[in-house]
């Protein structure tokens, strides 16, 4: 966690300019620059710079900010990462909170894992460039495929030889340990514990997460070595790095262009991808060959809602992978699905077409997913009554997910059309199946209310292994997110940081404002702010003072309270309540003290002032006070009394003698 003094010192160093001027040419404009806005397709000068006010902005799409946000939408990084960013182009050192030493592991089985790949990556570029059989092999399978070498090197594309153990004697050679070259999954160890390449003879497709780290590889398995190699891509397995539901290949070159071009299409494997972005389409992503995640989903929402799916002829492959694609609905995003012709996959069309072509190709023959799925399905079903309420059934199943009611609504009725069906019906099999969803999200969320409960309980004490849970649950294991447990974050310490000026500083602006505010919330103290219903049924309406006050009462009179903070006077003169703040005469220790002015006690007003001046550390709670009743009201009475009757006393004495 970057601490609030660094993150200042990061924003004060960041110029506007400066930073933009990295990634756009500017020319100066009056008082402000000029230039194409880098978020979308500009051909006149729309993007403004204004280094008055530190601010960027453009008139055309909209988007712009400070310098931070500038980072965030142009290399869609978070706010930390931003910052860390712009720290380190302006060589501030980050200070972020101390790791205990658990963390302080972890991170450094994470990055070792990290700089393992990284070798490895480097290891099969060389290979590919500058070994015999990288050259003889794996670069004629890379130009036969017909990759440029551009592409070649921008995707960091490699090659590991048919030995089956080179790199394996690299590695341990260059000084890298076992256990990470066994972790990262690039070897593995045999039963009489050698090791060995896990991608032997195969050409090698680095994996990159959103930043562009390694993380995995793919290898896909050549002519030459397909004797007794029965699995065509071997990939890297799951690793404290490397997750494969929330990893999407190509992403990081991509992610620019799903943003400006505000579309990401998706595909299936890491050839097509390549072969889109050498024909100048790169706003696209693969799911290497598996059904779309809730990880990968969020990812690609981040910066896009509207996404294409390309499908190949293959009807089977079609309806295998439709089925995921329900998660996209339930995000909100807008699917569209675009069939190639027969015989053609992404990889093979993009080689036969240029950006433009693909472009169009892909505008005159996409369709919304809904009618496409309704159409694939409709098609399937025929005119059997039992397939097409299947049919039925599981178009309402993907129209109930969408999050937005007016998209539903077209949805519905469009559907209702193409099957020929009432709207009643699919409106109230699409409430039903709502509602069954909201019930389950319900259970889910009581599931994990109870567990953070037993973690909270655990964590304060742990119960013996056969002492019985609370309720009469049996306890259950925590969650673990496809082999990964996610450590939890330290305690942050509760270190008090007072908000009252120290000695010199009083002029500064926020004590002024915090003086107002003082001031404005007694003033309006009176005002109700709620009502509370007491134990016969009945509202009583609770001001903002008794809110806040609980321990004090009106009419306790306040004794001297001695201090020596000048602020504390100028604090309690400028309220003008019931407190006094008097100088002190023979008192050497102390400079003031206040008390309570009149004999009436402290008022409303008097009580909440003491409680914020205690709670901002200005006073201290030890505030003696006189516990009383009001005399006054009593006084008064008996001396009216008097004033008629004259002595009570004496008129009693003599009637009770005259009686007598």
């Amino acid at each position: 966690m970057i601490d609030q003094v660094t993150i200042d010192r990061i924003l004060d160093a960041a110029q506007i300019m400066d930073v933009v001027s990295d990634f756009v040419t500017l020319r100066k404009r009056g008082v402000n620059y000029v230039g194409l806005c880098p978020f979308h397709s500009d051909k006149t000068p729309s993007f403004y710079v204004s280094p008055a006010k530190g601010l960027c902005k453009c008139f055309a799409c909209g988007k712009g900010g400070n310098a931070v946000h500038f980072i965030m939408e142009h290399e869609q990084m978070s706010y930390p990462e931003a910052l860390k960013y712009l720290a380190k182009k302006y060589n501030i050192e980050i200070k972020e909170r101390e790791l205990s030493d658990e963390e302080k592991f972890v991170q450094s089985e994470r990055e070792s894992l990290f700089i393992v790949n990284n070798f490895a990556r480097d290891y099969f570029q060389n290979i590919l460039k500058n070994h015999i059989d990288g050259r003889s092999i794996g670069m004629a399978y890379f130009r036969n495929r017909g990759f440029r070498d551009d592409i070649i090197e921008k995707f960091q594309l490699g090659y590991c030889t048919e030995s089956h153990d080179a790199f394996a004697k690299e590695a341990i050679q260059k000084g890298y340990k076992k256990e990470y070259l066994v972790k990262t999954g690039l070897c593995y160890e045999t039963d009489d514990h050698r090791l060995r390449d896990r991608f032997w003879g195969r050409v090698i497709f680095p994996v990159h997460t959103l930043s562009g780290k390694v993380v995995a590889f793919g290898g896909r398995v050549l002519a030459s070595a397909t004797k007794g190699v029965k699995v065509k891509y071997v990939n890297s397995p799951e690793s404290e790095i490397y997750h494969k539901s929330n990893e999407l290949y190509g992403i990081y070159f991509a992610k620019q262009a799903i943003v400006k071009q505000d579309r990401c299409f998706l595909v299936e494997g890491y050839t097509d991808v390549i072969s889109m972005h050498q024909s100048g389409i790169e706003n696209v992503v693969a799911s290497s060959g598996t059904a779309l995640t809730p990880g990968q989903i969020r990812m690609i929402h981040r910066f896009t809602n509207n996404m294409t799916v390309l499908y190949d002829g293959d009807a089977a492959g079609i309806k295998a992978s439709i089925r995921g694609i329900d998660m996209l609905l339930e995000e909100g995003m807008n699917i569209k699905v675009c069939l190639l012709p027969d015989g053609d996959d992404p990889d093979s069309f993009a080689r036969k077409h240029n950006s433009t072509e693909f472009q169009a190709f892909i505008s005159e023959h996409e369709t919304d997913f809904i009618r496409f799925k309704t159409n694939l399905l409709l098609e399937d079903a025929g005119k059997d009554p039992i397939k097409r309420a299947e049919l039925i059934g599981n178009l309402v199943q993907s129209i109930s997910v969408i999050p937005e009611a007016i998209v539903r609504d077209v949805y519905i009725k469009e559907c209702a059309q193409l099957l020929h069906v009432e709207d009643k019906l699919l409106v109230s099999e699409v409430a039903k199946r709502r509602e069954t969803q909201a019930e389950k999200r319900a259970e889910q969320t009581e599931r994990e209310r109870r567990m953070a409960e037993r973690t909270a309980t655990m964590s304060q004490g742990t119960p013996s292994e056969n002492a019985p849970m609370p309720n009469g649950d049996i306890p259950l294991p925590p969650e673990i997110d496809n082999g990964y447990t996610e450590v939890p974050p330290a305690l942050q310490e509760d270190n008090y940081a007072s908000f009252i000026p120290q000695e010199g500083k009083e002029g500064q602006e926020f004590y002024k404002f915090e003086r107002l505010i003082l001031q404005a919330v007694v003033r309006y103290g009176e005002k109700i702010m709620c009502n509370l219903t007491d134990e016969e049924g009945n509202e009583i309406p609770v001001t903002v003072i008794e809110y806040v006050i609980k321990d004090l009462k009106e009419g306790m009179i306040v004794n001297d309270y001695y201090f020596n903070n000048e602020k504390i006077a100028v604090l309690i003169s400028d309220i003008n309540g019931n407190l006094k703040v008097y100088k002190t005469k023979n008192n050497p220790d102390f400079n003031y003290y206040f008390k309570s002015q009149s004999a009436g006690g402290i008022t409303a007003q008097d009580m909440y002032l003491l409680k914020i001046m205690n709670a901002q550390k200005i006073i201290s709670n030890s505030i003696s006070v006189k516990i009383g009743f009001p005399f006054a009201p009593a006084i008064f009475a008996g001396f009216l009394i008097s004033v008629i009757y004259g002595d009570l006393m004496l008129l009693f004495i003599k009637k009770f003698f005259l009686v007598m």
